[in-house]
């Protein structure tokens, strides 16, 4: 079985047997937490195919989404019909969106999108399809929207993801309960998130779009949400738990009296029976999950841990931790040591040192070190300044960057690449490269070609970054260039055995002592993760080796990415930096010229990487200094896998 990416047990709510009023006391849309989005898929298959099968009356009337989120239910859906598990023939589709003006031929429209995932896979009729029509002329547009907004009420059954911003279809921020089907205008920062499905061309994204109301979505006899990924936590937490909020569309929902909610670990990860379950109900306590109880309790109250009183622990309903260990004043003690034992400046371990209560084993020295880099600078933007210190210290540190990132170099940066090329007197090939970005179409991949030259500016800026610090760029630099990558779009190709194979013969070759992954739980289908999961599936397979007997001695640590960090209660291993290794990885990331200043999607966060770096580790150091501990200038933080 492959080997996917699920954060070590620490403790938490003990849910068997706690009734269902007290499990979901806090939630106003019931939420169903699994570890992986793929299960929860695979339960959400369960209900519409038993909702199809018992329905007698006439034909299924079945509304679905577009977009990443049911990617993993369309596939389990369609796998099932060719098992002969369930019949599409009595079933009426009604899609929630399209993009306006958008013909159902083109790639990005979700008349396309939808049939591509899942129509076009099973045995529905032509004619039982109902997808919102982007061509109808402007002047026919507010009649056609009541008119399918009419057919479209009352369905059986509403499957939909929940965007970031909590927004369902194209009901942004602002809409209210009465909305029904309508023509809207996207926002700019609307349209530049949907700018990915248009070659990040935000000038060649719609500025209009059709999408079903709230009112329409509640007429439906049942609904369920979705939402995978870290980055649908503060929705997901303001849509199950907060008030009704324009700000948060899909909040309107919880006035349905038939609604549920599915999402992964990730996703409910800021639910309070998540974040803090002591408030719904008994808890295992174990060490780690004692210490997130009391780093929440210091940033609840304002104290330090060792400032913490009795009346802190009774007046957050942590009494039960009390009964568990005894007296506060253990706790505190406890605690604070844990944390503080955390912090190391030799992230590879000290050598002729005492590492009983460190975070890594002194011997052997030197270590072999391997960092899987998901991209090109995610090694340096991550955990630089580690990087940077494994190197110092002396240890064998190999990096491996698992895709090529040819996708994230911006078209104007190749043609300077080009100019200076040609420039510099090793010929002009100026307008030949410049065609062939002409000719590139919006949605389609890239060309290859195209794409060869991306690649080779990203792997000459990962050199310039690692010889800034001194690490041999020919002998401990691979470039992995995984296959799954390399569909020339944002879309990537399914993960097979050949991106395992290559990553398990680079680890055969080296050995290493401690392996450095991506912990990004964002997105289930997102580069970091399938490439972390594509590598725990090589330790895997190598694991059952019997000639493989050394990894058992080998250590997996997990960073996070630009954007987040690990909660402290978490954290195995506390790297505090220096100013002047701040400095030097700020310069690494610099080095990484086509991602600054005008990366092709850099998100929503205006800030550049090394920016969202230095914000994120400066951040860390304060929340360890407010605890009681040392002051330090950067603090990078990782959490051991295994």
């Amino acid at each position: 079985m492959e080997k996917h990416l699920a954060l070590p047990y620490e403790g938490g709510l003990i849910d068997e047997n706690l009734p269902a009023g007290i499990l979901h006391s806090y939630e106003k849309i019931w939420t169903n937490v699994f570890q992986e989005s793929r299960v929860a898929s695979y339960r959400i298959a369960d209900i519409i195919i038993d909702s199809i099968n018992a329905h007698t009356d006439g034909l299924f009337r079945l509304g679905l989404t577009t977009g990443a989120t049911p990617t993993s239910l369309y596939n389990e859906l369609a796998r099932r019909y060719e098992k002969g598990l369930v019949s599409f023939k009595n079933v009426e589709i009604v899609s929630i969106d399209e993009y306006y003006p958008s013909s159902k031929d083109e790639l990005q429209s979700r008349n396309h999108r939808l049939h591509d995932a899942l129509l076009d896979r099973v045995d529905i009729l032509k004619e039982n399809i109902h997808i919102p029509d982007g061509t109808v002329p402007e002047d026919k547009l507010s009649e056609y929207c009541q008119n399918f907004d009419t057919h479209a009420r009352g369905l059986d059954l509403l499957v939909i993801g929940v965007g970031e911003q909590g927004q369902v279809g194209f009901n942004e921020a602002g809409s209210n309960e009465m909305t029904r089907t309508r023509a809207v205008r996207l926002s700019y920062a609307s349209r530049k998130r949907q700018s990915s499905n248009f070659g990040h061309d935000i000038s060649k994204t719609p500025d209009k779009a059709i999408t079903m109301g709230i009112s329409t979505m509640l007429s439906a006899k049942r609904i369920i949400l979705m939402a995978w990924g870290e980055s649908k936590a503060a929705a997901v937490k303001a849509i199950a738990e907060g008030k009704v909020d324009s700000a948060w569309p899909a909040s309107f929902l919880q006035h349905h009296g038939r609604i549920s909610f599915y999402v992964d670990d990730a996703a409910a990860s800021l639910l309070t029976r998540i974040e803090a379950p002591w408030l719904v109900g008994p808890c295992d306590w174990t060490p780690k999950f004692i210490r997130k109880a009391v780093v929440w309790l210091c940033q609840r109250v304002g104290k330090p841990i060792l400032k913490l009183t009795e009346k802190d622990y009774l007046d957050n309903n942590l009494d039960g931790l009390l009964e568990k260990v005894g007296t506060f004043n253990k706790i505190n003690i406890d605690v604070f040591n844990d944390l503080q034992h955390t912090i190391s400046g030799w992230p590879g371990g000290k050598p002729n040192s005492d590492d009983s209560t460190r975070p890594v084993s002194a011997l052997p020295y030197p270590k072999t070190v391997l960092i899987f880099s998901p991209h090109p600078d995610d090694d340096v933007i991550s955990m630089g300044g580690t990087f940077i210190r494994l190197v110092s210290q002396g240890h064998n540190v190999h990096v491996a960057y698992e895709t090529s990132g040819n996708v994230a170099v911006h078209d104007d940066v190749v043609l300077q690449h080009i100019d200076a090329a040609a420039q510099l007197g090793y010929g002009d090939r100026f307008a030949e490269v410049k065609k062939i970005i002409d000719s590139k179409v919006p949605g389609e991949p890239e060309p290859r070609a195209l794409l060869e030259i991306k690649g080779a500016i990203r792997r000459s800026e990962a050199r310039g970054a690692v010889r800034s610090f001194g690490l041999d760029d020919n002998k401990n630099v691979h470039f992995l260039n995984l296959p799954f990558y390399e569909s020339g779009g944002i879309k990537k190709m399914p993960r097979t055995q050949a991106d395992v194979d290559i990553i398990k013969n680079l680890v055969s070759e080296l050995k290493p002592h401690m392996i450095f992954m991506a912990g990004d739980l964002a997105d289930p289908h997102g580069t970091h993760r399938v490439c972390t999961e594509a590598a725990l599936e090589a330790l895997r397979q190598l694991r059952e080796d019997d000639g493989c007997k050394w990894l058992e001695e080998t250590h997996v640590w997990l960073y996070r990415g630009a954007w987040m960090e690990w909660e402290l209660g978490r954290v195995d291993m506390a790297v505090p930096l220096s100013p002047d290794e701040v400095i030097k990885k700020r310069h690494a990331i610099f080095r990484h010229l086509s991602q600054k200043d005008i990366v092709p999607f850099p998100g929503e966060d205006p800030r550049e990487f090394w920016q969202r770096a230095e914000d994120r580790t400066s951040n860390t150091a304060r929340l360890y200094d407010q605890l009681g501990m040392a002051e330090y200038q950067a603090i990078e933080v990782f959490l051991k896998l295994y």
